[in-house]
This record gives C-alpha cells, structure tokens and sequence, in this order.
C-alpha cells in the first residue's frame, strides 16, 4: 500500500477520528485507526464498538491496500510534519513509513484483518435532516444527559418524530433525574419506524453528531440498522449503537398549574447567579430564591467562605415565596438560550419549576428544587 497526500486535509481527517478511538486499551486495536487505499482516495475508519466514524479524502494513490496504526501518534506526527507532501507506505510485517520533506517515520501497525467490522451504506431509505436543526436541538438538550453509568437508559438523548396536526415534529428529550430538557422542532423530512417510536442516541454518539452537524447550511442523511444509528454527511459517516432500554415517561415529569409566573432578563439573570453561585456550596451549588411582587434576592450562604445575595427586578405579582435551586441547573438552561426574556414558572416551594422562553419557542427544562 502507498499513497501520497497533502498535510492539510490527512490532519483533518485524524483529527476528526480521535475523540472515537478507544482510550482504555482493552483491545489494542481499538486504539488503531484503519487507513484504506482504494482508487484516488484514502478512508479512515475509528471506532470504539459504540461508535465508530468513516471519513475518505482525495489522494495519489499509487498502490491500493489497508493498515492500522496508532491513532494517537499518527496524529501527533502528521500534526509537526512540515507542509509539504506526505508519502505514506507499508512494508513488510506490517510496518509503516511516512516521509515528508528530509523527515522519515517508521512505525509499527497492526493487521487490518483484527479491525472490527463496519458496516457498508447504501443511499436508500436515508432520511435528509437539516444540519443546523439539529444541532441546535442538541444544545439545547445535550446538558440534561446523565451521566450515572449505571443509569444507562439516561445516558444520551431520546429521540422521537410526532406528526400533529398536520405538522412533523422532531422532539429530544434528556434528563439525569434532578432536570429535564425537552426541545421540538417543525421538519420536513420523511417518519421512519424508529424515529416514530423513539430511540435513545448514546451520549458518545451525540457528541459526534454535533460536531458534523456544526455547519448550520448542510443537510445530513440518517438511517437505521441493526440497532444502530447511522448518520452520512459528505464524505463522513457515523455508525451509533443505540442505547438498548425504555426511556422513562418524560410527559409525566413536567408539572401542571404552574401558574407562579416570572418573567426575568435572560443575562441580568445568567450574570446574577454566576455571581451569588460563587460562595454557594461547591458541591451542591444551591442558592436560595426570595420571590416578592416585583423583586426576587438570590443569595448563598457557605459557612466556610461566607455569603452573598442580589437583587434583581422582575416581573411578578403574586404570593411571597422562598425557593432554593441548584444554580448551575438555572445556569445551563440560561446559557443555551438567545431570547432576551425568560419565564420562571412555580407552584410551591418544594415543587418543580419549569424554565421557559418568555415567547414559545418549542423548548422547556423542568428543575426539580433543593431542601431549604
């Protein structure tokens, strides 16, 4: 095998693949990515057993085949090569050689033979989803994930496609058991069997897909097989093993006859609780809400460190009351939202509050509070 390549765009492709390759080495291979010549192109596939990504680039191919190596340190010698053209080719006993310039590499690979199957893709029966969307939807629920392992059916997003009304809706839903996010969104493209009766994407998974999805104008193509997830975007394909397991009823979660309504600017409010969070415990994070008409104090209190409060106008005309919440659940909700206003929406003190845009959106977070 031998291929010749420019630096640019095989550090690209490397670098896509190392949040995939297995870091824990319990088998070596998984910690090799498996390079394949074939015509004018080169493919490079990593994968972990859960996830595993394909990506091909053009190249002066001079001779077909396929290796593995190190992920780790092709990388990190491809990264410090000069920019002139790389030669990549195998020799005997599967050793590679890389030479770049007056530079020469040579190190050990492994039998492509050991690497794990991937599955091929065909381009039927693939839905088109709008790029953007998607990963808009991931951010606004990607913070919710649990990540309890022993909790493994919170451990990614669950994923569904409704029609009502006459409208598709595409929804996502997380939660780790102390908040709740649930995004939708209006789409165009085609209800397969799986997205109608909901699956759960792996935390890992995802986290793929919002990197390939981070270029708003392009469509991505997804099918399923196998239990798993496959997701084509160009040259770049994803393959997700699916989370096996019933996602809880989320409908049940978010409360009803909320009607405590607060309506508060979205930064005022972020910049406010990053403050008063500073000298809450560090642990727990809780900070303590006193609603009056027109005014809420957040304060914290640690006996270690000392305390904090402010005040912040709102608007509210009902009952006092005296709440207290984790403020890096109110944080994360904040952050992933753009609107300018925000409502804040209780029941009583120790029940769930839900967090909304002030104007719908398609998007809420129910967070549960703390003890005071």
């Amino acid at each position: 095998m031998e291929f010749k390549i420019l630096k640019e765009p095989f550090l690209r492709a490397l670098q896509k693949v190392q949040g995939i390759v297995e870091k824990k080495n319990t088998m070596p291979i998984l910690s090799n990515v498996l390079l394949e010549a074939v015509d004018d192109r080169i493919c490079i596939l990593a994968t972990d057993l859960e996830v595993g990504i394909k990506t091909s680039h053009p190249a002066k191919v001079i001779q077909e085949g396929k290796i593995t190596v190190s992920a780790k340190k092709l990388y990190e010698i491809i990264k410090e090569l000069s920019d002139e053209e790389i030669t990549f080719l195998t020799r005997e006993n599967d050793w590679v050689e890389l030479r770049s310039g007056k530079a020469q590499f040579n190190i050990v690979g492994l039998s492509p033979e050991e690497f794990p199957y991937f599955p091929r893709v065909s381009d039927e029966n693939l839905i088109r989803i709008n790029g953007g969307l998607l990963n808009d939807m991931i951010e606004k629920t990607a913070y919710a994930i649990c990540h309890d392992e022993t909790k493994y059916n919170l451990n990614g997003i669950f994923v569904r496609a409704v029609e009502e009304e006459g409208r598709k809706l595409l929804r996502m839903v997380a939660t780790d058991g102390h908040r709740l996010a649930i995004v939708e969104r209006e789409f165009s493209g085609s209800v397969c069997p799986e997205l109608s009766a909901g699956i759960i994407f792996p935390k890992k998974g995802i986290f793929e897909l919002k990197k390939i999805t981070e270029d708003a104008d392009e469509d991505i193509l997804m099918t399923f097989l196998d239990n798993s997830a496959v997701v084509k975007k160009g040259d770049t394909i994803v393959v997700m093993r699916l989370v096996d397991g019933d996602f809880p009823d989320y409908t049940r979660v978010v409360p009803v006859g909320n009607d405590l309504e607060i309506k508060i600017d979205r930064e005022i409010f972020l910049r406010a609780l990053k403050r008063i969070a500073i000298l809450s415990s560090e642990k727990f994070k809780g900070v303590k809400f006193n609603i009056a008409p027109q005014l809420l104090e957040i304060s914290s209190s640690n006996p270690e460190v000392g305390e904090a409060k402010e005040e912040l106008e709102i608007e509210y005309s009902g009952d006092p009351l005296v709440t207290r919440f984790n403020a890096r659940y109110i944080i994360d909700v904040l952050s992933v939202l753009q609107e300018d206003q925000i409502k804040l929406m209780l029941k009583s003190e120790m029940a769930p509050a839900i967090v909304k845009p002030a104007v719908e959106q398609g998007f809420l977070s129910v967070i549960m509070p703390m003890r005071l």
